[in-house]
């Protein structure tokens, strides 16, 4: 998989008091700093890492950019998702095995912007979340330190835990504790060809940062020598299955599914 470099990224801020932030950032990236700018300023790099009030954002350069990428778990669609989404009734609980237990230990070995994390936590289970990209870590981290401050929903973001690892390594560091995690769930980057025009461009936007997931096959048997009860992986429709191997079952939606890899029935 190809990561940007840092001379492929910059770090920019456009509001004095939060220079310093930005500053350290540019540093722990290791790329460059350019000062009290906006997005559309700039026409080089493609991207940038905007520190602002509001939060860490992940944003297109030039004229045309799409709407920057924050983690917003306190408002917006995870909130209404929160409330309304549908509880243990919901695809995503069922394929992890929620409506036979209370809770479950889940690694979310691809987690990304922590969406799928952040249902499984409101859910009440415990999520380990693994980011390797240090990009999208640091989106992550700032989107979960805000959370946390929020009042109504800091007892669910307290069920999070996030860490900065490849999930491969992580994998072959835990390859003799088999059983330390109910639920591996994997959603690994794929080509989404979903016809709404904002989410067309935010994977343009991760595709630029990160390339293409081309080591998500190996993810598969190394989850599931490490799941209790089962692996699931979120896919589009119409994508091959990882490693060519199916599923014990799948779970299919309008766009999306879910390949369920049983190795024993939950306990309730």
């Amino acid at each position: 998989m190809h990561q940007m470099s840092g001379s492929e990224i910059a770090v920019i801020c456009h509001e004095s008091g939060f220079v310093h932030q930005a500053e350290q950032i540019a540093k722990l990236l290791g790329c460059p700093y350019l000062g009290l700018a906006t997005p559309s300023q700039l026409t080089e790099p493609a991207l940038v890492i905007e520190v602002t009030a509001a939060g860490i954002a992940l944003a297109e350069t030039g004229k045309k950019a799409a709407n920057p990428i924050k983690v917003d778990f306190v408002t917006g669609a995870l909130a209404h998702r929160r409330k309304y989404g549908g509880g243990k009734s919901q695809a995503i609980a069922k394929a992890i095995g929620l409506n036979k237990t209370k809770t479950l230990q889940v690694l979310d070995a691809t987690a990304g912007l922590g969406r799928d994390a952040f249902v499984f936590a409101c859910l009440g289970c415990q999520v380990t979340l693994l980011e390797r990209s240090k990009v999208v870590h640091l989106l992550l981290a700032d989107g979960l330190k805000r959370a946390e401050a929020d009042l109504e929903i800091a007892n669910i973001m307290s069920q999070l835990q996030l860490l900065q690892v490849d999930a491969k390594d992580y994998f072959q560091k835990l390859s003799h504790l088999t059983g330390q995690y109910d639920i591996v769930f994997l959603d690994p980057m794929f080509p989404h060809r979903e016809k709404s025009a904002e989410v067309k461009k935010e994977m343009r936007i991760f595709q630029k940062l990160l390339g293409h997931d081309l080591d998500a096959d190996q993810l598969l048997e190394a989850a599931l020598d490490i799941a209790k009860y089962r692996v699931v992986v979120k896919r589009p429709k119409l994508a091959p299955h990882l490693a060519d191997k199916p599923p014990t079952y799948q779970l299919t939606g309008k766009s999306g599914r879910f390949d369920i890899y049983v190795n024993k029935a939950i306990e309730s």
